[in-house]
């Protein structure tokens, strides 16, 4: 691609993006769409996350054309966010990407160069090297560190997806396993723990002369073994996102995929042997 082609190509850019924050302007103007004016950030909390992913579903499924759609879902999303906050006079637009601007330049330093600084071979720097950069950058510049490693992982991620990005962090202190050999054997160990939960659950049944279980009104000794039952297959589900981890996968990933085959399965099925319903 010439010069020429590449600077066309941001203008383009640049004017689309203009176009939506006009058109995001209009739909919160005083004429604009009653459904528009009406949202606030919480209310859109939930769209931005369908959005994304139905993003993520679009580029798993290498559907190119899909993606673009729901890109600019997204982007939408996005700037009506942003743009609810400059409404009220929190932050504008632009200061939101000044922000990012800035933060990317400063954690590249090895492409964005100081006037005083010495040139850096980028292609000779190993990935591991970056994201240790990276990291000194964010807890020695930004003074992003916290109280713990864990900190800056939010509370409100989906749980398989935070166990997964805790693990990621934890492991870069040492505080998780560093092979996957080891982080096997506590899986197994888990898998281990989860029998013999289930068999002290079954044990407890019968000894409560086979009344439902409820936690809030079963018998003391079967909710202390469901509980146990619990907190086993959480210990599982924790120790097989750890693995998938140190084999290269995240498991949100991975699951979201099986998800969608299972689903797959299921329709094909119904298809072919189609129930009738009475």
């Amino acid at each position: 691609m010439s010069m020429t082609e590449r600077d066309a190509q941001h203008t383009e850019a640049e004017q689309a993006f203009s176009r939506l924050y006009a058109i995001v302007r209009t739909v919160r103007g005083e004429r604009g769409c009653p459904w528009d004016k009406d949202q606030t950030p919480l209310s859109l909390r939930h769209f931005l996350i369908e959005e994304a992913f139905e993003t993520v579903d679009a580029m798993t499924d290498g559907d190119a054309g899909h993606v673009r759609e729901e890109l600019g879902d997204v982007f939408f999303n996005v700037v009506l966010i942003a743009y609810l906050y400059e409404q009220s006079g929190d932050f504008t637009l632009a200061q939101s990407l000044r922000d990012i601007g800035d933060k990317l330049i400063r954690r590249h330093p090895h492409v964005f160069l100081r006037d005083d600084a010495e040139p850096t071979d980028a292609d000779a720097l190993t990935n591991e090297a970056i994201q240790k950069q990276w990291d000194d950058i964010k807890a020695t510049v930004e003074h992003r560190n916290g109280d713990s490693v864990l900190a800056d992982v939010p509370e409100g991620f989906p749980p398989l997806l935070r166990a997964y990005k805790l693990l990621k962090k934890a492991a870069k202190k040492g505080y998780a396993p560093r092979t996957a050999a080891e982080s096997r054997a506590r899986l197994d160990e888990a898998l281990r723990g989860i029998s013999e939960s289930a068999a002290g659950r079954e044990a407890a049944r019968q000894t409560a002369a086979d009344e439902p279980f409820t936690v809030s009104g079963g018998t003391p000794a079967l909710n202390a073994a469901q509980l146990q039952l619990e907190s086993a297959v959480g210990d599982a589900l924790f120790a097989l996102a750890d693995y998938a981890r140190l084999l290269g996968i995240d498991p949100s990933v991975a699951l979201d995929r099986a998800n969608r085959a299972f689903c797959d399965r299921v329709t094909r099925a119904e298809k072919e042997s189609p129930r009738t319903g009475g």
